[in-house]
C-alpha cells in the first residue's frame, strides 16, 4: 500500500475548486463522463493503429446510484490506468493525460474524438463528494489499483481485485449534495450534458416484452427481459455528412433538440469545415417573433459532443443567436471549467465562417425557389435585417437575397425595386424616393392616397427598420426612403401637373392666420396645400428626419444620436381645395370656427393614433354634441 500527498502547490486546492473554479456544481457529472469517454476513445485509437490487440468489444459508460450507501458510481470500459498512471495523472494535479496522449499520437489522433484540455476535470468530483474512490485496471497486463481521497491532499493507493478493464469512480456524496442521489436529478443532468456523447451511456434498465412467435399456443405467456437503458444518441445528425441526411432527418433532430417545440423549422443550415479549424453543426431558422431578446440562447455549444453551454456569444454572430441548433468544435478555446470563452483569434474566424455559410445558404434558397423564400420572408426578416446592420460581411452579400415587400404582397430585391420606381418616384433633386409604411392598418389612408397616384408602397415594419434604411441610404446616395405618413408625398415627388388652389393667395393667408391661432404651435406647423378633392381636409404628417431619429433613439440609438428626449413635432397639412377649408374661412362665428378646427384636428390625430386620454374623451363628448 502506498500513501502520500497529492502534488499541489497550495493546501486548500479543493475548497478553491469547489468555490471558484467550477461555479456550477452539477458539471462534475459531465467532467467524469467526459473522462470515461476519453479513456474509451483512446483505447479505440490505440487498437486502430496497432498499438494493442485487446478486444474493444461494445464499451459503454454506466452511471449507478446507491442511495442507501450515499454513493454515485461512474463506470467505463476504457483503457484504465496502472498504479503508476494513477500516481502520475491523478496525484499530479492539472497534468492532463488527454493532452499528453494527443501530443504522443498527434499525427494519428486528430480524429480520435478525445476531449482533452481539462486536467482538473476529475477534481470537480469533490464539489459534491466528501470522499472519492478510483478503482481501475489498465488494458495492459498489470494489477488493478484502488485510489482513495477524502478531499484533503492526503490519498491512499493500493492494489485492487478488479479483473475487468476500465475505471470505476465512486463518489461518496456529501451531506450538502444529497440531491445528486435522486434519479430524476441525475437523469436531467445526463440529458443536459451527455445527450449526444459518442459512447453509449447506461443509466438503469427498462423492461421489454419479447414478441409473440407466430406459432405460439393460445396460452403463451410473453417473456419480459431487462435491457440497458441507453440515454444518449451517440451519432447525432451534426456528426454525419449532409449527403447522408434527408429533410426528415433534420426535422427529427430538431425535435430531439427541442422536444417541446411543436412548430417545424423553416429551413436548416449544415455547418461542416475542417480547415483552418474544425467545426460542425446545424442551425435552424425557426419562426421568429419581433422580440429579439426573447429568442436568444437557443443554440447549444458542444465540444466533441460534450455539451458546454447555450451561451454562444462570440462564436455565433450576434444576429444569428436568435436561431436554434448546435455548434460543435474542438478548437473553441474555453477556460478550464468550460464556463466561458477565452479571447482567441480562432473564435473570430469561426464567427466569420458561420456568417459566410449562412449568407451562401440564403442565397441558394432564394435562387432555387424564390416563391417559397418569399413565403418565409416575414418569419426570417428580423434576423437578416439585424445581420445587415451588425455584420458588414453579411451586408455585402445580403443584396442577393434580402427582400423588400410591398403592402400588396409583391417582393423586390433592392435593385429590382430601384428599377421599378426610378421613373415615377423621383424628387426635385432627382433622387429615387422609396415610399414605405410601418403599419399597414394605422397608415391605411396614407397608403391608399399614395396608391391612387400610382406609387409603390413598401411594408417595412420591423423595429430596427429606421437604422437599416439609414445604412442603405448611406450606400445608395441617389436613393431616399420616406414613410408614407411623413411630410406629404406630394411635397417630395415631382408631378407633371400641380393642383391649383380654389382659394386666392389672400384667402390662404387669412385661413392660415385663423388656423395658427387655434392649432397648438408647440406641436404643429400649419401648411396649406392644394390637393385633389379626394384627399382628406386635414392631414397630419411628421418630418421624415425628425421621426426617423426619434425611432432610432427609441430602438437603441439614443446614445448615438443624442435624441432621447426629442419633442413630438408634426405638420398639419390643410387641403385648400376641401369644402371644410372654405367653411372654416367663411365662418364668422368664432366659437363655431374654433370648434370646426378642433374637430378636424382631432379627426386627423385619430387617424394617426395620436388622440389619447383627456383629449380623446373631450373629442368623443364634442362629437356627440355635434350629432344631437
Amino acid at each position: 500500500m502506498t500513501t502520500g500527498k497529492i502534488n499541489v502547490s497550495v493546501e486548500n486546492i479543493f475548497p478553491l475548486i469547489k468555490k471558484f473554479l467550477y461555479s456550477d456544481h452539477e458539471i462534475f457529472l459531465r467532467e467524469l463522463i467526459s473522462n470515461g469517454t476519453d479513456a474509451t476513445s483512446k483505447l479505440k485509437h490505440l487498437i486502430s493503429i496497432g498499438e494493442t490487440n485487446v478486444d474493444y468489444g461494445n464499451p459503454i459508460i454506466e452511471v449507478k446510484i446507491d442511495k442507501e450507501g450515499k454513493k454515485l458510481h461512474i463506470i467505463d470500459q476504457g483503457l484504465g490506468m496502472t498504479a503508476g498512471e494513477v500516481e502520475k495523472y491523478i496525484n499530479q494535479l492539472a497534468f492532463s493525460g488527454a493532452e499528453e496522449f494527443l501530443e504522443k499520437y498527434k499525427d494519428s489522433a486528430k480524429d480520435s474524438g478525445i476531449i482533452g484540455h481539462f486536467g482538473l476535470g476529475f477534481y470537480s468530483a469533490f464539489m459534491v463528494a466528501s470522499k472519492v474512490e478510483i478503482i481501475t485496471k489498465s488494458y495492459k497486463d498489470e494489477p488493478a489499483a484502488h485510489w482513495i481521497c477524502d478531499g484533503s491532499p492526503e490519498f491512499s493507493l493500493e492494489p485492487a481485485d478488479k479483473t475487468t478493464r476500465g475505471t470505476e469512480i465512486v463518489l461518496h456524496i456529501a451531506e450538502d449534495s444529497l440531491d445528486f442521489l435522486e434519479e430524476g436529478k441525475i437523469r436531467d443532468l445526463l440529458n443536459k450534458y451527455n445527450k449526444f456523447m459518442p459512447i453509449p451511456i447506461k443509466f438503469g434498465t427498462t423492461t421489454e416484452t419479447l414478441p409473440k412467435p407466430e406459432d405460439a399456443p393460445e396460452d403463451f405467456v410473453a417473456e419480459t427481459v431487462e435491457v440497458d437503458n441507453i440515454i444518449n444518441n451517440t451519432n447525432p445528425a451534426w456528426t454525419k455528412a449532409p449527403a447522408d441526411l434527408t429533410d426528415e432527418d433534420y426535422k427529427k433532430f430538431y425535435h430531439e433538440l427541442y422536444p417541446m417545440q411543436f412548430e417545424e423549422p423553416l429551413f436548416h443550415i449544415h455547418l461542416n469545415v475542417d480547415y483552418p479549424f474544425n467545426l460542425t453543426g446545424i442551425l435552424y431558422f425557426p419562426k421568429l417573433s419581433g422580440d429579439m431578446q426573447m429568442q436568444k440562447d437557443k443554440i447549444q455549444l458542444y465540444q466533441n459532443q460534450v455539451y458546454v453551454t447555450d451561451n454562444v456569444e462570440g462564436i455565433v454572430p450576434e444576429f444569428l443567436m436568435m436561431l436554434k441548433g448546435v455548434v460543435d468544435s474542438p478548437d473553441i478555446p474555453l477556460n478550464v471549467s468550460r464556463s466561458s470563452l477565452q479571447a482567441d483569434g480562432a473564435v473570430k474566424k469561426i464567427s466569420n465562417y458561420i456568417t459566410r455559410k449562412v449568407a451562401d445558404k440564403l442565397k441558394s434558397l432564394f435562387n432555387e425557389n424564390r416563391e417559397e423564400f418569399e413565403k418565409k420572408w416575414n418569419d426570417i426578416k428580423i434576423v437578416l435585417e439585424y445581420g445587415m446592420l451588425s455584420e458588414d460581411k453579411f451586408y455585402e452579400k445580403a443584396g442577393a437575397f434580402v427582400l423588400y415587400p410591398t403592402v400588396d404582397d409583391k417582393y423586390y430585391t433592392l435593385e429590382e425595386l430601384k428599377e421599378a420606381i426610378k421613373e415615377k418616384q423621383t424628387d426635385k433633386d432627382g433622387k429615387t424616393v422609396v415610399l414605405y409604411a410601418g403599419n399597414k392598418e394605422q397608415q391605411h389612408s396614407y397608403i391608399e392616397t399614395a396608391k391612387a397616384k400610382g406609387y409603390e408602397v413598401l411594408l417595412l415594419d420591423s423595429p430596427i427598420i429606421s437604422h437599416l434604411i439609414q445604412k442603405i441610404e448611406g450606400d445608395n446616395q441617389n436613393l431616399t426612403f420616406v414613410r408614407v405618413d411623413s411630410d406629404h408625398i406630394d411635397n417630395l415627388i415631382k408631378k407633371d401637373e400641380t393642383a391649383i388652389s380654389k382659394l386666392s393667395d389672400e384667402e390662404q393667408t387669412s385661413l392660415k392666420t385663423v388656423l395658427e391661432a387655434i392649432v397648438p404651435k408647440q406641436n404643429y406647423t400649419v401648411q396649406l396645400q392644394a390637393l385633389d378633392s379626394q384627399s382628406a381636409p386635414f392631414i397630419i404628417t411628421q418630418p421624415e428626419f425628425m421621426r426617423r431619429m426619434k425611432e432610432m433613439s427609441q430602438s437603441g440609438g439614443g446614445g448615438m444620436f443624442g435624441m432621447g428626449n426629442m419633442p413630438e413635432m408634426y405638420n398639419l397639412v390643410v387641403n385648400t381645395n376641401s369644402e371644410l377649408a372654405t367653411n372654416i374661412l367663411n365662418n364668422t362665428d368664432k366659437t363655431a370656427q374654433e370648434s370646426l378646427v378642433k374637430q378636424a384636428l382631432d379627426l386627423a390625430k385619430l387617424s394617426q393614433n395620436l388622440l389619447k386620454g383627456e383629449a380623446l374623451t373631450a373629442f368623443v363628448k364634442r362629437s356627440f354634441e355635434l350629432i344631437k
